[in-house]
């Protein structure tokens, strides 16, 4: 018998059931999905918290381990540095890597906590509560708050087992008998005023001055403390490597061979190029990610 199949059912092939038609929406999701479109994974408001809970860890670990930006509180570093009173301050990057290979050479510009005995160069109001007290934790990281009172910024003069003393005929200060090439001198006091008798630096510590000599109370001011005015080397928070801040005074801090022995040697020098290479090389594994994940193909 023959059947007319104009017009009626289609032929249905036994076993073979007839998918069903997919709804207008689910193409549409299915044509996005061929063409590569991404899907949205999370909201911003769910992922911003975990970011910035990660930028905090990032920022505390660098601040404490490898780098640290530091405002210039006072003018005893002029004109190496600005601190003036009625000028720009300086923002100094304070580079911690090189005194993991060795201490403090003398010529190096360091930042550092002083002893008890030292009178703070500037006064800072002190946060009142837990909150204003994160927000000035998180200036300072940057470079942008008043440091603590007991940060100072000076040079390093003389380091443990020297003599060092002023001054010679000439009005200089000499270590171990030597006199000092000390060209960053800015504003020196009057030969009278600023001659002080011999002092031994303890292994272990360091004899420091600031630039701007008619400014600064650094050792020469507390030389009658129980420290013989030095400070410890483990109180040494790092090499001002740096000025960031302003634009038009951005460059390197040099640190001269002020006692002529040339011992600014490798550890100053493996340090300075360290954060570079240790950012070079953290930033290979999240280069790779990334490709990988712009590489993948899209599910479905």
């Amino acid at each position: 018998m023959s059947s007319d199949r104009s017009g009626g059912p289609a032929d249905v092939v036994p076993g073979d059931d007839p998918a069903p038609e997919e709804p207008a929406a689910g193409r549409g999701r299915s044509r996005r999905r061929q063409k590569g479109a991404p899907e949205k994974k999370g909201s911003l408001l769910r992922e911003l918290p975990v970011l910035l809970l990660v930028a905090f860890v990032l920022a505390l670990l660098v601040k404490t381990f490898l780098a640290q930006a530091f405002f210039i509180p006072s003018g005893s570093m002029e004109q190496t540095l600005h601190g003036c009173t009625g000028c720009t301050g300086d923002r100094v990057l304070v580079n911690k890597i090189p005194y993991w290979f060795g201490d403090p050479e003398p010529g190096d510009i360091v930042v550092f906590q002083g002893p008890d005995t030292w009178t703070p160069e500037v006064e800072v109001s002190e946060p009142s509560n837990w909150f204003t007290g994160g927000l000035l934790w998180l200036g300072r990281a940057v470079g942008v708050a008043p440091p603590s009172e007991d940060d100072y910024v000076k040079r390093v003069i003389a380091t443990g087992g020297q003599t060092v003393e002023c001054c010679d005929a000439e009005g200089r200060v000499t270590v171990d008998g030597q006199p000092l090439d000390e060209p960053y001198i800015y504003e020196n006091t009057p030969l009278e005023s600023r001659a002080f008798a011999p002092v031994t630096v303890p292994e272990g510590r360091l004899w420091v001055m600031g630039d701007h000599r008619s400014a600064s109370a650094d050792s020469r001011s507390h030389v009658g403390d129980r420290h013989s005015g030095t400070i410890a080397v483990d109180d040494v928070i790092g090499k001002a490597a740096l000025i960031v801040w302003p634009v038009s005074r951005f460059g390197t801090l040099d640190d001269p061979d002020i006692q002529g022995t040339e011992a600014a040697a490798v550890s100053g020098t493996v340090g300075q190029y360290l954060p570079l290479g240790a950012g070079l090389v953290g930033a290979l594994p999240v280069a790779a990610w990334n490709r990988r994940r712009r590489l993948r193909p899209p599910p479905g």
